[in-house]
């Protein structure tokens, strides 16, 4: 979730594509994915397969050291490829496969040129030193987006370009990996990582931390949170949970672990099991920050969530951090699946019922500009996380409830993350896994609730 109280506009990074040209020895790799929201993010050639990172931070300074060693296999004769590192920090060395390589900064990029052609389907591995000072960028939507700085650490969210502040990578959401964090922060400090907690020890006045993610995940949910965190990791009923509160939140953060199971209970019967091996929550104090992320396996708060925010990241771990889109127009799989979780836990709870949190959002007029934007491409990346995208998309999910009933709705919930499970999909693919499931045709009812502006017909 990152829905915001205010948005302005901002400029975003973005780099010129430029067309690989062919080489006796293999061709370079594309610099981007091709996203058209974000054009200079991600990269071609290659795909990640796991990360392992080891970072030493000073939050008196702000400077970060690290060493990223990543391991990809290629998927083209690769003369050289791309990285994308944000240019406040400075690249020491690059080896891949244990050789120098060459190198080269320009802006988000970090291009790489091995000492030997790398053939096609093969593995390999790059490991990066780098060093600085991270700055949070800022998004199209005016917020800021990455390694942001607090009082007593770092409120480290990512969605959907922060990921370049503080460690190279293939940063589009299409090339999963599965990461290993390893932190050290002086002893006051605790850093708090996606996964499981498998390692705390202090030597020198400084403790490091280990976490092990191993499920695949998409760079921008990644978080290494930094801070003067009460942390806790235990068993609360079926669910290892891990939370890390802000001591200026703790009076408020009572029973926070304890709060988790009943939402994962819930949402296991509807959308199928929980898909990580541990769960719980990072509550900070960012008030600047305006918003939450549903960071995987660990969301991040910038203040303790009501129930409604508490179940809508946690709906995310299914959709969004599991079931990641494929293209960033297609984001009303992340955000109107959440907000409809929303509904289903305050129906569950008998707050509201799903039927009223529709007809409030259907009450808008006709000619409200909320009807106005496409929710299945909301039309540009400063508009990724206006109502429409939340609440819109979640009223497609209740239409299409209401053309199928109750039990082809939850079949194609429970399908769509099943089948998709730690991989990626988009809207074509929802559209079809829906129709397949529940034996009727859609089409109609996904163009006007999708697809075309204006407010659909009841």
């Amino acid at each position: 979730m990152k829905r915001l109280l205010a948005l302005t506009a901002a400029a975003f990074l973005a780099l010129p594509l430029t067309p690989a040209t062919a080489s006796p020895a293999g061709t370079p790799g594309a610099p981007s994915a091709g996203d058209p929201y974000f054009p200079g993010q991600g990269n071609g050639g290659y795909d990640t397969r796991h990360y392992d990172l080891t970072l030493d931070y000073d939050p008196a300074s702000g400077r970060l050291t690290g060493r990223a060693a990543i391991s990809a296999q290629a998927t083209q004769a690769l003369s050289r490829f791309n990285l994308d590192l944000a240019d406040t920090l400075t690249v020491r060395s690059v080896t891949v496969d244990g050789r120098p390589a060459s190198f080269a900064q320009s802006g988000s990029e970090l291009v790489v040129t091995p000492a030997r052609t790398l053939h096609d389907r093969r593995g390999f591995s790059v490991v990066v030193r780098y060093d600085g000072t991270p700055a949070h960028v800022l998004d199209p939507d005016g917020s800021m987006d990455g390694w942001i700085r607090t009082a007593d650490g770092v409120y480290n969210a990512n969605e959907p370009q922060g990921a370049i502040t503080w460690y190279p990578g293939n940063h589009h959401m299409t090339d999963k990996a599965t990461y290993r964090f390893t932190v050290t922060v002086p002893a006051d400090r605790v850093a708090v990582a996606n996964g499981d907690l498998v390692r705390r020890t202090s030597k020198g006045g400084r403790t490091t931390y280990g976490w092990n993610a191993r499920e695949p995940m998409a760079s921008y949910l990644a978080t290494v949170s930094i801070g003067t965190f009460d942390l806790t990791d235990r068993r609360v009923g079926r669910y290892r949970v891990t939370t890390a509160v802000d001591p200026q939140a703790r009076g408020d953060a009572t029973g926070f672990a304890e709060r988790h199971p009943p939402v994962l209970d819930y949402f296991s019967e509807l959308f199928g099991r929980y898909p990580y091996s541990s769960t719980g929550g990072i509550v900070d104090h960012a008030p600047e920050v305006g918003y939450a992320l549903e960071t995987q396996t660990r969301p991040l708060y910038p203040r303790v969530p009501s129930e409604s925010l508490l179940a809508h990241e946690l709906a995310h771990q299914w959709f969004g951090d599991s079931v990641t889109p494929t293209l960033w127009r297609d984001i009303w799989l992340n955000e109107g699946f959440a907000t409809y979780a929303e509904w289903l836990w305050a129906d569950k709870l008998g707050t509201r019922t799903v039927q009223a949190a529709f007809d409030e959002a259907y009450a808008r007029p006709a000619d409200d500009e909320f009807w106005q934007t496409p929710t299945a491409d909301p039309g540009g990346p400063e508009n990724l996380f206006h109502d429409p995208v939340y609440d819109r998309g979640a009223m497609t999910l209740h239409a299409l409830r209401g053309a199928t009933g109750d039990d082809a709705f939850f079949a194609i919930l429970r399908a769509w993350a099943r089948e998709h499970r730690y991989g990626n999909a988009d809207t074509a693919a929802f559209i079809a896994l829906a129709e397949r499931v529940s034996g009727k045709d859609l089409g109609a009812l996904f163009d006007a609730w999708l697809f075309k502006p204006g407010k659909p017909a009841q």
